[in-house]
């Protein structure tokens, strides 16, 4: 696709993004809605049976209407909703009636687990009112607890966990639930008596999702109503401390050895006021992490794994930088929602290039909300490892609110956690968002600048770049982003897969949603990505495609696509690099052009037996390439789970030809929503390498946990088909949270 094609194609996007707001008309958007909670002298007892005569008391909630798949028309079952509080606890209970009670979708037992596929009750909470930041609490039938911390208003992070607890009860007449929130837990201004609040439920078998408000089918901080009567609000000492204990015995097989060690740590929390808190971590451990996915990575730029660490998760939302930890429907360099160019990602601290973990000796924190800024700033120092030394990592954010739902923040980091060389970044960034268009429309948009300083590092070391997207329930939707990443910016403390470029994205999208037919959406448009090198302009990678698809009312889906690609290489690319080089292939430089289809096709995740299927054919380069992803999750009960995916890369090139392969199979075994135990087994004949993670994991309560880890990996390096055993590690871990 050449430049006067691009040019044509962005001018489409905004003509279509005109005409959208132009022929934009009022429409049936809630009004604002407001309660008043009642305060209680003595709390529920939370176990799911709303039969406490303090519930009587409490303020109801009774006008829901559908979100999904009619928003605003009346929702097919019956919800009710009651909201207490005393000095400590937010209270809310739930009867969620169901005229065929015994097709409730209660699948998920295991505590951690996502429950978006089961029949769910969820409360957002927004403590600051400033309906740009905000919690979501979530309970299944079966008491399981899911809870997330929203990023850019828009999006939620699951990997948060707070303290809380909450039960339900399936009955005849459908099922209750019952939440007690510790204040201890949330963020809020002490000032204020009102915070910003909102309900949902799904039900999963007509795949619909009722609430209390919404706007575009969408529910989160800034659509919600207010809950007004908030006073004395108690956090104790607001003091938090987290001891663990963890003990590991490690074999080594090649060569042969063993270690043993046993260590503890401890993080402290400390409220300095409701709405400012501070976090010290000694010596941490994060042994019982899970272990991340692999993947396959035929590009020529680094992929991204996602954080899962506790300590980095508190409060992460501050530190979101534009919107590159993923654009809603946009690009980024690399692929759409690749995170290239973030200033700050947590991951690249305590891990190596090669994600082998590193010691973190200490580290302290501080976030929270002063007015209206909102302000975080990490420290931490990392142990030495191979030839870099220890070294002190520094991050700071702030960010103001602006306007209704929009901020300005800067940011700066100092440090690099995988050299000994100095490094420096500062950004200042601004977010737009306005989900109160006519039309039930919303727009986002965001423009953001860095400045990076290395040692050895002279030339361009800026970045900046800018989006925009207005989004419809149906109809029309567009996006538009540019990026340009100057050849020697260098977030050290943050994630860069390509530099050297500029970058333009965009796509123009239309969805219909007819009455009366078995589908219940339907959905397309094209959208391209384009990167040129910034030093002579030449191409180096271009993708224009056109994808569309369609939803059934159950959930069932099917999704197609063809594109033609484009890859200008000025060096060559060893997209297959073997144990021995001389099988490794080679493409050389070149500019490539190719073309090729996919279709995806899956059946709702609430069934108990779902599948999934994907494929892709087309040229590859100056050759061909064939993939094929199944999959399928059987879930018999409650109790067991059992999902089993295989990806397959058949490639076939002048210059050689292989076929890459990679399995992971995953078993949940759970014996009651307290404990279970996780089994994980992932092979790729890249490595020739099986790794097994095995988690036995007990939750007495909120806040107490232990957990039996045994990673063993095992290879076959000379791929003669034997496996040998490489290493094993076995380790008991405690957490227990004492709150004062």
């Amino acid at each position: 696709m050449h430049r006067n094609s691009i040019q044509v194609l962005l001018a489409a996007i905004c003509l279509a993004a005109l005409n959208s707001a132009a022929m934009a008309q009022s429409g049936g958007a809630s009004a604002e809605k407001s309660v008043r909670i009642v305060r209680t002298n003595s709390a529920p007892v939370i176990d799911g049976v709303l039969d406490e005569e303090i519930w009587n008391q409490a303020v109801r909630v009774d006008d829901f209407h559908q979100i999904d798949p009619n928003e605003y028309e009346e929702t097919t079952e019956t919800m009710l909703v009651f909201v207490l509080y005393d000095d400590s606890h937010l209270y809310i209970g739930a009867r969620l009636l169901d005229s065929e009670p015994g097709e409730i979708t209660a699948q998920i037992l295991r505590q951690g687990s996502s429950v978006d596929d089961d029949d769910y009750f969820g409360v957002i909470l927004d403590p600051f009112l400033d309906r740009r930041n905000g919690y979501l609490f979530q309970l299944n039938p079966n008491g399981v607890r899911s809870e997330a911390i929203y990023r850019n208003t828009t999006q939620t992070n699951f990997d948060w966990v707070g303290i809380w607890r909450a039960q339900a009860r399936v009955h005849e007449e459908g099922w209750t639930a019952e939440m007690a929130i510790p204040f201890k837990t949330l963020s809020f201004d002490p000032n204020s008596d009102s915070w910003g609040i909102n309900f949902t439920r799904g039900i999963a078998r007509r795949n619909e999702t009722d609430g209390w408000m919404s706007r575009t089918r969408q529910q989160n901080p800034s659509i919600a109503g207010t809950l007004v009567g908030l006073q004395g609000l108690e956090q104790g000492l607001g003091l938090d401390v987290v001891p663990s204990l963890s003990s590991r015995e490690s074999r080594f097989f090649v060569p042969s050895g063993s270690e043993s060690a046993t260590e503890p740590s401890v993080d402290v929390f400390y409220k300095f006021t409701p709405a400012l808190t501070g976090v010290l971590t000694l010596n941490t451990d994060f042994s019982a992490t899970e272990v991340d996915d692999r993947q396959v990575n035929l590009t020529r730029f680094s992929l991204l794994f996602p954080e899962k660490r506790d300590f980095f998760l508190q409060d992460a939302d501050i530190f979101e930088f534009a919107r590159l930890s993923g654009r809603s429907g946009g690009g980024g360099p690399g692929g759409p929602g690749s995170q290239n160019g973030r200033p700050f990602f947590s991951r690249s601290i305590g891990l190596s290039e090669s994600r082998q973990p590193v010691d973190i000796e200490a580290g302290a924190k501080l976030t929270g909300r002063i007015g209206r800024w909102n302000v975080g700033v990490i420290d931490i120092r990392q142990a030495a490892f191979e030839d870099v030394e220890a070294t002190n990592l520094f991050v700071g954010r702030a960010v103001v609110n602006v306007l209704d739902e929009s901020n300005l923040g800067v940011i700066v980091t100092d440090g690099d956690p995988h050299s000994n060389l100095d490094n420096t970044v500062v950004g200042a960034d601004f977010r737009y968002l306005n989900t109160r268009l006519p039309g039930r429309r919303t727009a986002e948009g965001d423009a953001w600048y860095q400045k990076s300083s290395t040692p050895g590092l002279d030339g361009d070391d800026t970045a900046f770049g800018a989006g925009f997207r207005i989004r419809s329930i149906d109809k029309w939707n567009g996006n538009l982003s540019y990026v340009q990443l100057g050849e020697h910016f260098n977030p050290a403390l943050g994630f860069a897969n390509r530099v050297g470029i500029r970058q333009y994205s965009g796509s123009i999208g239309y969805s219909h949603r007819p009455r009366g037919t078995f589908y219940r959406a339907l959905f397309g448009g094209p959208q391209f990505e384009r990167s040129e090198r910034l030093t002579d302009g030449s191409l180096q990678s271009e993708s224009i495609g056109f994808r569309a698809g369609f939803f059934s009312h159950a959930g069932d889906r099917v999704f197609s696509g063809c594109s033609r690609d484009t890859e200008g290489l000025i060096r060559p690319f060893n997209i297959r690099r073997a144990r021995n080089p001389a099988n490794n292939v080679v493409i050389p430089l070149g500019l490539y052009t190719f073309d090729g289809c996919q279709i995806d096709i899956g059946t709702a995740d609430q069934r108990k037996i779902a599948v999934g299927f994907s494929y892709e054919s087309g040229d590859f380069y100056d050759g061909r390439k064939t993939s094929m992803q199944p999959r399928i999750v059987w879930r018999p009960s409650s109790h067991f789970a059992l999902d089993v995916r295989y990806q397959i890369n058949d490639i076939d090139l002048p210059y050689g030809a292989f076929v890459s392969r990679l399995t992971r199979l995953r078993t949940d075994v759970v014996f009651s929503s307290t404990l279970s135990w996780v089994n994980l087994v992932q092979w790729d004949n890249d490595s020739y390498e099986f790794g097994i993670n095995s988690r036995l994991h007990w939750i007495p309560q909120a806040g107490r946990e232990i957990y039996l880890v045994l990673n063993h990996n095992l290879a076959d390096h000379d791929e003669d088909g034997t496996y040998h055993s490489m290493n094993a590690d076995l380790t008991a871990k405690l957490n227990y949270t004492i709150r004062f």
